[in-house]
């Protein structure tokens, strides 16, 4: 069984996709991850990568598919894999089409954009040890310091105010275009991924079942 979890940014993807991982036995693929590390390791990749996610842009689709193919080739995406994060625009979309990467369920997750802005502004990262945390949602202990290590938490720069909003624009104008494109292929659902996660994973399980 292979999907493609849709969503905004903040939107709940990767937390779904752990869950579903869990469920159905099978791999999750975040561009989003692998992006970051290769920028951590300072590969060409990942240098290239880091000038448009900085500045709220998308990476090219040269760059985002040539990471998904390698990746689904590898026998542990035999049973079936999970896309997060890819594809986000119609061009990508199409190019996993022609490349023969089937896809059998495509879960849209819905968030309004305020609610998007407010998870995303009010994350806080250790600086020392890369632990998570949310200014409402999962404070930390002591404002602005890590329960682990004792590090100073800080705002990563794609969680800025500003950033958040460009990256919104963006999904807006190119993302959501993969609703009517998967819609007409019969292979959409549409998810409230304002509720609690553990209704949104539900209510995707049973979208699949339905679909099935």
């Amino acid at each position: 069984m292979n999907l493609i979890l849709l969503g905004a940014p903040g939107a709940g993807k990767g937390t779904q996709a752990e869950l579903l991982v869990k469920k159905l036995s099978i791999p999750a693929i975040s561009t989003g991850n692998m992006l970051r590390e290769a920028i951590a390791n300072g590969t060409d990749l990942g240098k290239k990568a880091k000038e448009y996610m900085d500045e709220g842009n998308l990476v090219p689709d040269d760059l985002i598919l040539g990471i998904v193919a390698e990746r689904v080739s590898r026998p542990d995406c035999a049973r079936g894999f999970i896309l997060d994060g890819v594809p986000r625009t119609l061009a990508q979309a199409e190019a996993l089409e022609d490349r023969g990467v089937k896809i059998d369920h495509v879960i849209s997750i819905e968030v309004d954009d305020s609610e998007i802005e407010r998870r995303m502004t009010g994350r806080r990262v250790c600086a020392k040890c890369g632990a998570s945390y949310h200014v409402s949602a999962n404070p930390p202990k002591v404002e602005g310091v890590c329960d682990d290590c004792g590090g100073e938490l800080t705002i990563r720069k794609d969680d800025a105010p500003e950033t958040v909003r460009k990256r919104l624009q963006v999904y807006h104008s190119t993302t959501e275009v993969l609703k009517d494109f998967y819609g007409k292929l019969g292979r959409l659902c549409i998810v409230n991924g304002s509720q609690s996660i553990e209704d949104a994973n539900r209510d995707i399980l049973k979208a699949i079942e339905a679909q099935v």
